[in-house]
């Protein structure tokens, strides 16, 4: 039996290097300073959704919530074997929390009604809060297991997966629709096709196309005509804003995020003081009877 998953994804900004530039004076992250990538666990997540196609049949499906720029990350997933990518796209979508996030994002997942598998990263590099996609299986009104390194079995709708926790693994059963949240050592992201990245290296959303058509100075009559073409040949990536998911405005982006950023800080580990041991059988008794005397242990 054919299975539909939806991909649940983020670009992020690349943290590996935080400055004070990375914030702005409201408390809101700087993404024009720091360089975008796909969140690291959201393709780990992709490609436990492809496998289940691989296995199974179906379809992918690959929505993110950002600005234009963010259509990077649904080539990518294209490239690497989604079926259908949207963004979600609207300046009423700005500076939200994991609860106006989820609330947009549960909005497009009913949009698209037909699905059984959601499968999320277990969270974003940008914030590590864990809470976008259990929010969004709240919303839905589905089950939910979180933490997830491998799918064990799956037929007659139902599934059963393992799942990493502080204190050990464990095996949970479920039955479909239902959310999955992925960590990142779950699996191994298949790279790009080639031949999926020579196709689809021209899809474009129709405000990427926008923007090159005023850069051009061409019509609405020119844009209307290359968001059709592209349409015909697949390459058209879906782009749905706050009127197309009919959402309730005061529940999306800041208006509807309670939580505020107070400051943004880089924290720089500096060594101490150190002592150093000989490798001999003095030198460990030397060091065993300082941490005794210590209390560390013992």
């Amino acid at each position: 039996m054919p299975l539909h998953s939806i991909v649940l994804a983020k670009q992020v900004p690349d943290t590996t290097d935080i400055t004070p530039r990375a914030m702005k004076a409201d408390g809101t992250l700087n993404r024009s300073a720091l360089p975008a990538v796909f969140n690291q666990d959201d393709l780990h997540a992709l490609e436990m959704a492809l496998a289940v196609k691989d296995e199974h049949g179906g379809t992918v499906t690959i929505i993110t919530m950002g600005p234009s720029a963010a259509a990077d990350i649904l080539r990518e997933a294209l490239y690497r074997g989604a079926d259908r990518a949207i963004l979600l796209t609207d300046r009423r979508f700005a500076a939200a929390d994991t609860l106006a996030t989820s609330y947009t994002l549960s909005a497009a997942v009913n949009k698209i009604k037909t699905f059984d598998l959601i499968f999320c990263g277990r969270e974003a590099s940008d914030g590590n809060t864990a809470q976008v996609g259990p929010q969004v299986a709240e919303k839905l009104g589905i089950p939910q297991i979180t933490c997830v390194d491998q799918i064990c079995s799956l037929d007659g709708g139902r599934l059963e997966a393992r799942r990493l926790s502080d204190e050990g693994c464990e095996r949970v059963r479920a039955i479909l629709p239902l959310l999955i949240t992925v960590i990142s050592d779950s699996n191994e992201p298949r790279p790009p096709a080639a031949k999926r990245l020579m196709r689809f290296k021209k899809a474009l959303t129709p405000g990427e196309v926008k923007k090159r058509i005023g850069a051009e100075g061409a019509s609405d009559q020119m844009f209307e005509s290359r968001c059709r073409a592209l349409k015909d040949r697949g390459l058209l990536i879906e782009e749905w804003n706050g009127d197309d998911l009919a959402i309730d405005p005061s529940r999306c982006g800041r208006a509807g995020s309670p939580t505020w950023v107070k400051k943004i800080e880089r924290v720089v580990l500096t060594g101490g003081e150190h002592k150093s041991y000989p490798a001999t059988d003095e030198g460990v008794h030397q060091l065993m009877h300082e941490l005794m005397e210590e209390h560390t242990f013992g």
